[in-house]
């Protein structure tokens, strides 16, 4: 595992939210400058302080693990099936179409 870049992508994360790190530190119930080491890669962190971390910048752990959405695509399969899961037949077919109808808008206009 980086440390240093799930650092990276939690100070991302922290400023996204407008938290200092003292903001956070205090709310994971963790000291400072343990928040400074974490955030510069200079410690490693504990599960469940990644997890409350997570919560706290309301993102899943996946998003602070994994740099690119590739490294994710396995976990949002997941979150899309247990969605359709949840559908009746014809909410299915409706997800499906506007989920398309996205796409192509997406493909249209976020062209590098």
């Amino acid at each position: 595992m980086d440390y240093y870049m799930i650092g990276q992508r939690i100070r991302k994360f922290r400023k996204a939210n407008n938290l200092s790190q003292e903001t956070l530190a205090e709310q994971a119930n963790i000291s400072v400058t343990h928040m400074s080491h974490i955030e510069t890669g200079n410690t490693k962190l504990s599960l469940p302080v990644c997890v409350k971390i997570a919560e706290i910048l309301h993102v899943r752990v996946d998003e602070l693990l994994y740099d690119s959405a590739l490294s994710a695509k396995p976990v949002i399969k997941e979150e899309l099936a247990e969605l359709i899961d949840s559908c009746t037949e014809n909410e299915a077919k409706i997800l499906i179409e506007l989920m398309k109808s996205y796409k192509v808008s997406l493909d249209k206009y976020l062209v590098q």
